[in-house]
């Protein structure tokens, strides 16, 4: 049976089966596992692909946009070389934030997004890039294309969300945001992502 028939017949695993896009790095697909009305961290079972409850937000924290990933991509020893201090990547599917006007109160969604930069991000020793983006086509973010043409007080909001969205009272934070970059060192992060899964997934099939 050939994937295109399969494809037909079962939902591709979001992470496995769905591709990062013809137009990545700029343009790339994100499957989107929180909204910004989610209190509850959802994320995507890595053996069954349907989303699942990973814990309860325990801080008044919201996300302050979409969020999620991008389709076959890897954070991995690629991804690791460009996050100078961290020891690994942290294993996981290249996380992406979307900003979009329009609210978009369904997760398990896949959209086209606009890459206009990220943040650099180290949780537990581990790389945890968050690329920014904006929904491609929305009228009010959709002529962004670097970092700097989005607000600072929206920026600032996702920088506060990942700088405390794990935060155990008594206990030492566990993330350290070490800043944000613009497209061009995105590209790169994606990339390195991407080949990172062909690295990964190529030894493991």
């Amino acid at each position: 049976m050939s994937p295109s028939t399969a494809y037909s017949r079962w939902r591709p695993h979001p992470w496995h089966g769905l591709e990062p896009g013809p137009e990545a790095p700029r343009i790339v697909n994100a499957f989107i596992e929180i909204t910004p009305f989610d209190l509850i961290k959802y994320e995507v079972d890595k053996a069954s692909g349907y989303l699942r409850v990973d814990r309860p937000q325990r801080t008044s924290s919201q996300p302050p946009c979409l969020y999620g990933f991008v389709p076959q991509t890897y954070c991995g020893e690629r991804v690791r070389r460009l996050a100078p201090g961290c020891e690994r990547g942290d294993g996981d599917p290249l996380d992406i934030c979307v900003i979009s006007e329009r609210p978009i109160n369904h997760s398990e969604v896949l959209l086209r997004a606009r890459v206009v930069g990220g943040l650099k991000i180290i949780d537990r020793e581990e790389a945890d890039d968050k690329i920014i983006a904006v929904l491609e086509g929305d009228y009010i973010w959709g002529n962004a294309h670097e970092i700097t043409d989005l607000p600072p007080a929206l920026l600032e909001r996702i920088e506060h969300y990942f700088s405390t969205y794990k935060l155990v009272p008594g206990e030492p934070p566990k993330i350290t945001l070490t800043g944000r970059y613009g497209y061009r060192e995105a590209a790169d992060v994606i990339r390195a992502a991407i080949d990172d899964y062909a690295g990964m997934f190529a030894r493991m099939g």
